[in-house]
């Protein structure tokens, strides 16, 4: 079965990018009928740009771009002030201590303050209804740890207090913010803090409920599981809830017999836990993918939960499809049913498809999660197919449809949601180049991914693939090692739509490297953008997620692909005109993600994740007894280890964020 990897004519990158620049003129004429001059974006010439000005385009971008940084800071335009708002280890719930600096609390304690990976997350005003910009929860994410940092002697010596506690500090949180005029504070001893972590329990809803696959020992309903890690990108919904994705899960599992199943193949589970070395299964047995096979379908989900109850019991969505969730970005549909789009970055794999759901009914309106609690598990799962012509369709995953039927391994729909990277596999779907964060522009409805990089391409495969794949129309460069930006326009703007046209939006990299596959076709030097947030103005904002392996090497010296590029960053577009600034830039080793506006705007949320992220065999574990070698940030010398926080980022004159 061909699919666009298949497709004849693809660029490959001798092609580079003036012929990918030429095969994608004939396209913009179709993307141009709803973004108007964005057709000649960021591939447009300085003259195309200076005619879309002349041409009466209202400017979005009124900051001081900034410069590159090797600091160990964040930097933001001169007009603009940051600070702190919450960290990781910090309380968030009644009774829970301060940060211990040693990080000498207990696990307990822990499962009480912030987790320790901050990433995706959302601000909800207070109260319910409100469109409060002083007064808010945020529900956050906190993805992975540094267990080397998470204790005083780090993983030493390992023991089952250590699993707990960094069992305790994945998972989900919210905390109460408020501003004072001046500040945004935590407000300690909510009533709404809370934390949900690997071992809080989940209802399993939508099809694969009670399937054989979901069913383990401690529990053979199928219906209810522990926990939830590996959360990365996030969502929301219409009726107030928060959604959170479970991301590259399988590493925290463990089969060593020599025998493993179709599925556990397809989705990456270990032989041994040397990849990522999380070592739960040594005390915790349900991570032991040879005693308990089917423990681990139990996760790569989207979550939901309703932040402002804190007693409300979080719900698994299979009906989404199973896999490294790399978000759930919302786009209502004109009857009102809802759409996620949603990517599948899956760390080890690296080749991977993108999806989306349409709900099987429209939502409620000023309902509440109370009548819409069950919208999310009915609905129609695809997944994209990018042509080599710019045209694009949504391939329906639907049990008996698109091959997905019991002589190829799918005896449900449930099957083909537990294992629905087999079933986009099996149906055609394109291979991405690790699909990230998705955004969607508020009135012309085109949706944007970030594909932040793939240097497997043109000597990898797919894990279930015997040959290598090259390089083709939607994943250009091989190998690709910067990132890219794709962009698609369904069919009449409708998000429901199974047709789209797409092409490439931008290429990360250094637009002076001497090596075209590492260059960028910006102004402004990035790599490997992966969060993603399109404001209510219309500014994409871009963020970057360059590892410490790529950046620096084990001497910690910048290595020379970055050397113009310097420590990740935010950037923020105006697709109309292709104008691009530089907003933010990080401290050393961290990644910047998320993006959250208080609803006027004056304040933008951002996440500082793993600050100190270590170039070494495990990436990410840093010396226990030099815990702030690489950063300090950002508590400085005064601090005992770096930590990850959401900061808040205001003009310092109160005005709109980004003018």
């Amino acid at each position: 079965m061909n699919t666009a990897n298949d497709l004849p004519g693809a660029v490959t990158s001798g092609r580079l990018l003036d012929d990918l620049v030429a095969a994608r003129l004939s396209r913009r004429a179709v993307l141009q009928g709803s973004l108007g001059l964005a057709a000649v974006s960021l591939f447009g010439t300085p003259a195309l740009l200076k005619a879309a000005a002349a041409a009466g385009s209202r400017p979005l971008l009124g900051f001081t771009s900034i410069g590159i940084s090797l600091a160990d800071t964040v930097e933001v335009p001169p007009e603009y002030t940051w600070q702190v708002v919450n960290a990781w280890g910090d309380p968030i719930m009644p009774g829970a201590a301060d940060f211990a600096h040693d990080a000498s609390q207990s696990a307990a304690m822990q499962a009480m303050q912030s987790g320790m990976f901050h990433d995706g997350m959302h601000y909800f005003p207070m109260p319910r209804g409100s469109d409060s910009s002083t007064h808010g929860l945020i529900a956050i994410n906190y993805e992975y740890t540094d267990d080397n940092l998470l204790s005083p002697d780090g993983m030493e010596t390992w023991t089952a207090e250590k699993v707990q506690k960094s069992k305790n500090a994945h998972g989900l949180g919210v905390f109460e913010v408020r501003f004072d005029g001046e500040r945004w504070h935590t407000v300690k001893d909510s009533q709404y803090g809370r934390r949900i972590t690997a071992d809080t329990p989940f209802v399993i809803a939508g099809p694969a409920a009670g399937h054989p696959w979901m069913q383990t020992a401690a529990d053979p309903a199928g219906r209810t599981a522990l926990g939830t890690f590996q959360n990365c990108a996030n969502g929301y919904t219409p009726w107030g809830t928060y959604l959170s994705c479970e991301e590259n899960f399988t590493p925290y599992f463990v089969n060593d017999s020599g025998s493993i199943s179709r599925l556990q193949d397809r989705y990456g589970v270990p032989p041994t836990d040397k990849s990522w070395g999380f070592r739960w299964h040594e005390f915790d047995e349900r991570f032991d993918a040879v005693k308990h096979p089917n423990e681990p379908n139990r996760f790569g989900w989207v979550v939901e939960f309703d932040p402002y109850d804190p007693a409300s019991v979080p719900v698994k969505h299979t009906a989404m499809g199973r896999m490294a969730h790399e978000g759930a970005m919302l786009s209502e549909a004109p009857d009102g049913r809802v759409v996620y789009y949603m990517g599948d970055d899956d760390f080890r794999s690296r080749f991977e498809h993108i999806y989306k759901f349409v709900s099987a009914r429209p939502y409620v309106k000023d309902g509440g999660y109370e009548a819409n609690k069950h919208i999310l598990d009915e609905g129609t799962l695809y997944a994209a197919r990018f042509h080599e012509d710019g045209s694009g369709e949504w391939i329906e995953l639907t049990h008996g449809k698109n091959g997905l039927s019991a002589e190829n391994g799918f005896s449900s729909q449930a099957e083909v949601v537990i294992d629905a990277r087999t079933a986009a596999d099996v149906a055609g779907a394109t291979y991405m180049d690790r699909p990230e964060w998705i955004a969607v522009h508020p009135t012309t409805r085109e949706v944007y991914v970030t594909l932040t990089n793939n240097t497997s391409r043109g000597a990898g495969k797919p894990l279930h693939r015997d040959e290598p794949l090259g390089a083709d129309a939607a994943n250009p460069r091989a190998p690709n090692l910067m990132g890219h930006i794709v962009r698609w326009r369904e069919a009449g703007a409708d998000p429901t739509a199974t047709r789209f046209e797409w092409d490439v939006f931008l290429l990360g990299g250094d637009p002076e490297h001497a090596d075209p596959v590492k260059r960028s076709n910006s102004a402004l030097a990035f790599a490997q953008p992966d969060g993603l947030y399109c404001d209510p103005r219309g500014v994409l904002w871009i963020q970057t997620d360059s590892s410490a392996a790529n950046m620096r090497d084990t001497d910690l010296v910048v290595k020379a692909d970055w050397k113009n590029i310097g420590n990740n960053q935010m950037l923020a577009a105006d697709p109309a005109t292709g104008e691009i600034r530089r907003f933010l830039t990080g401290p050393v080793g961290c990644e910047v993600t998320a993006v959250q506006f208080t609803p006027d705007m004056r304040t933008l949320f951002v996440n500082i994740q793993h600050p100190g992220e270590a170039p070494l065999a495990h990436p990410g574990r840093n010396d226990p007894h030099k815990p702030k070698a690489i950063s300090t940030w950002p508590d400085g010398e005064a601090g005992g280890r770096p930590r990850s926080a959401t900061i808040a980022i205001r003009r310092k004159d109160g005005g709109v964020v980004g003018t």
